[in-house]
């Protein structure tokens, strides 16, 4: 486990994902058992999100991290590559084909 009081977050990793809305409650709980439960033990923070609109449901997922670095430990050497759930091809509209990494320039107040 991180000591995460230790670190401060200077990347945001944004991976976003989107499913059926019939199906979004059984993706969600799923990507808390299988995606996002192992991605807390590795980051310094992790938001999961969920927009549900008319037809389908998106998902944000942003974990924070010291440095690319580090997230290249989680992520590998490309720190932009999907690391794809099994069952993401059966819940997702379509795959997503990279993340989203953002410098943090700015924070403030408490997000966890």
């Amino acid at each position: 486990m991180i000591d995460a009081v230790s670190k401060r977050p200077a990347i945001a990793r944004i991976w976003r994902g989107r499913t059926t809305r019939d199906r979004a409650d059984e993706y969600e709980a799923y990507l808390h058992e299988v995606g996002i439960k192992p991605l807390m033990e590795k980051a310094l923070g992790v938001q999961n999100l969920r927009e549900d609109r008319e037809d389908e449901t998106e998902f944000m997922t942003i974990s924070y991290w010291e440095s690319v670095d580090a997230m290249s430990v989680f992520a590998g050497p490309d720190p932009t590559r999907i690391h794809h759930l099994p069952r993401d091809p059966e819940f997702l509209i379509e795959l997503p084909r990279q993340v989203q990494i953002l410098r943090i320039l700015a924070s403030n107040g408490r997000t966890g």
